[in-house]
């Protein structure tokens, strides 16, 4: 039985199970964390087993959304800094950030609620999200669009401040504003 849980999905086992998240982000986001898994279920066009088995309980779903959330988030980075120069990969990353902290902070009571019955569905993400501000911070650097003095332990500081002052859906302006605040402080001085 461990050696079933060790080995890889199959293609279209990946792709439902990529569906399922898909799905709850929108279904969580719209009805709560309340809501019916049956209707995620649905909205992935996926069978209530289908779910159960990837996802046996509520918990361990809503905890892989959170982990793929933070996964996409830091996957973006090579996308984005092979599309746009450093400084626009950057301001794009950031919206992203924005998008991941709403999505968390509606989650939050059930993270915590999970934390405390023993997982850590934040295993790495803090590393994780700082790593890849530091890969965007370091091709900034490198192109001298941004000051050198800011570090991005500094920047992380920085975001985690606009997503505990600004993290719901209604103040996405405000969150906006403190991000354009802050990259155009940290903007290269010539």
């Amino acid at each position: 039985m461990a050696d079933c849980a060790q080995r890889p999905l199959r293609a279209d086992a990946r792709r439902n199970r990529d569906k399922i998240l898909a799905a709850a982000v929108r279904v969580f986001a719209e009805e709560g964390l309340d809501a019916h898994l049956e209707r995620i279920a649905k909205e992935a066009g996926v069978g209530s087993a289908t779910l159960y088995r990837n996802f046996p309980t509520r918990e361990v779903l809503i905890e892989a959304v959170y982990r793929n959330e933070v996964a996409q988030l830091c996957d973006a980075v090579p996308e984005l800094l092979a599309v746009k120069p450093p400084y626009e990969a950057l301001r794009a990353w950031t919206r992203l950030f924005l998008d991941y902290v709403t999505a968390k902070s509606g989650m939050a009571d059930a993270l915590r609620a999970i934390a405390a019955a023993g997982s850590n569905p934040y295993g790495h993400s803090r590393e994780m999200i700082q790593a890849a501000v530091t890969t965007l911070m370091d091709a900034c650097a490198d192109a001298g669009t941004i000051r050198t003095d800011i570090s991005a332990t500094d920047m992380g500081a920085a975001l985690e401040g606009i997503a505990l002052t600004s993290a719901g859906p209604d103040q996405r302006e405000r969150a906006e504003r403190l991000l354009d605040l802050t990259l155009d402080g940290l903007t290269a001085r010539t």
